[in-house]
């Protein structure tokens, strides 16, 4: 008889049990080791191919030094393997989401990650080592993956883009050559993603100033209200998409930049008497997608003057996570292209298309800057807070601003309080 269903062992956040089944009866003869995958956000488990508590232990040991000391060692005698041991993959993708989790970009690393730990489960090939990945291995996931939309949290689905798989296999390769860098494995990853032009097509629709200004007419003046659904009730619920068009045009900020602007002293972002916000907050280290000091015109400064932030959301600008379900409400009243011409980046390469245009090729090294495609230089650390920083791609901006305003009075002014339960 086996022992009662308990804790036998654990050791950092991995123990040593009997799986069971609801009626007591053991679903494998063998000792399991459970573990909580926080990148895949549930409980993990793997057999330890044994019914020895002793043995099961050093299987349990084993793996702890594994994935959280970096130790490979052999679960019999405690040895440390030697390099180039078959080393998993799923192995390879825990350990280097361990290793970058004070990343600035593991948002973005786990979920493309993920897709591989879905790809391995789904088709069972969770033995899979880090030499067995080859370009016909990668091939094979693309097309499983292609075949998988993108789900909305409102149950929407969209086709998955080649660029997004391509992210995901970029990811997988870094996660293979940081185990080969650990002496993991003795194989770098024998593939490398698609470059960005061969799978994207940058998508070509910009929007004009007049449609710039149907955006925010969208949110101050709304149409079609019914007897629950008043104007001032979609006002409201609307006001975060207004204050992103805000920050977006007066930053040509990324989304996700967008929505991290905050006032917080602690996050030292806005410099009022400089009249400049730093998009990248203190304490967040850069990526490859560089976030820039950009000045401020008087308009959204003096919304900035006046922002104290709701209560506990730290100052933020935009005080939610994402406003893109009411962007996409936006774009189906406007009748903007669909079909991956459109996406909350609009924003962002509709006011560089704008400013290039007025600003004539000598002067677009100032909307590179603005963009993050050009970084200032270590001597240029102080610029940023002088007199005239930008001052074209400034002047080109409120002239937008201000033209946005003729045809949209209003859109600069002080949006509405946000309440979540009018987001209908």
């Amino acid at each position: 008889m086996q022992p009662a269903d308990q804790e036998l062992y654990s050791r950092g956040k991995y123990r040593l049990k009997w799986d069971r089944r609801a009626d007591g009866s053991l679903r494998s003869p063998f000792l399991q080791i459970e573990w909580y995958d926080a990148a895949a956000r549930r409980n993990r488990s793997r057999s330890t191919g044994t019914e020895d508590i002793v043995q099961a232990e050093n299987e349990l040991d084993a793996l702890y030094l594994k994935r959280e000391r970096g130790q490979a060692v052999c679960a019999t005698c405690g040895q440390t393997l030697r390099a180039g041991a078959r080393h998993l993959v799923a192995d390879a993708i825990a350990d280097y989401l361990v290793a970058r989790e004070e990343r600035a970009s593991i948002g973005a690393i786990r979920p493309r990650l993920a897709h591989f730990t879905a790809y391995l489960t789904d088709t069972d090939r969770l033995e899979t080592a880090c030499e067995d990945v080859d370009e016909d291995w990668i091939d094979a996931f693309r097309k499983w993956a292609l075949q998988r939309p993108i789900v909305s949290t409102g149950g929407k689905e969209r086709q998955r883009s080649q660029g997004t798989v391509e992210a995901s296999v970029g990811a997988l390769a870094a996660a293979i050559n940081f185990a080969h860098a650990r002496k993991d494995t003795l194989f770098k990853a024998a593939f490398a993603a698609k470059g960005h032009g061969e799978v994207s097509r940058t998508p070509g629709y910009r929007a004009d100033v007049k449609t710039l200004a149907a955006m925010f007419r969208f949110c101050i003046d709304p149409q079609h209200p019914t007897e629950w659904n008043t104007v001032t009730r979609m006002r409201i619920a609307r006001a975060q998409l207004h204050r992103f068009l805000q920050i977006s045009v007066a930053t040509w900020a990324r989304p996700d930049a967008a929505h991290d602007v905050s006032t917080a002293r602690d996050r030292d972002q806005w410099h009022s008497n400089a009249r400049a916000l730093n998009l990248n907050p203190k304490g967040r280290a850069q990526t490859k997608k560089h976030r820039p000091i950009v000045p401020i015109g008087p308009r959204m400064a003096a919304l900035l003057d006046s922002e104290k932030g709701p209560k506990g959301q730290g100052g933020f600008y935009v005080s939610i996570g994402s406003v893109r379900r009411s962007f996409e409400r936006m774009q189906e009243e406007l009748k903007l292209p669909r079909d991956g011409e459109l996406g909350m980046k609009l924003i962002r390469r509709s006011m560089s298309h704008l400013a290039r245009e007025r600003l004539g090729e000598r002067d677009w090294v100032e909307g590179q800057i603005m963009l993050g495609h050009r970084k200032i230089s270590t001597s240029d650390t102080y610029a940023p807070f002088s007199v005239g920083y930008l001052g074209r791609v400034l002047e080109v901006t409120d002239q937008i601003i201000e033209e946005i305003e003729r045809l949209c009075p209003g859109a600069f002014g002080t949006p509405y309080q946000y309440i979540p339960e009018a987001d209908q």
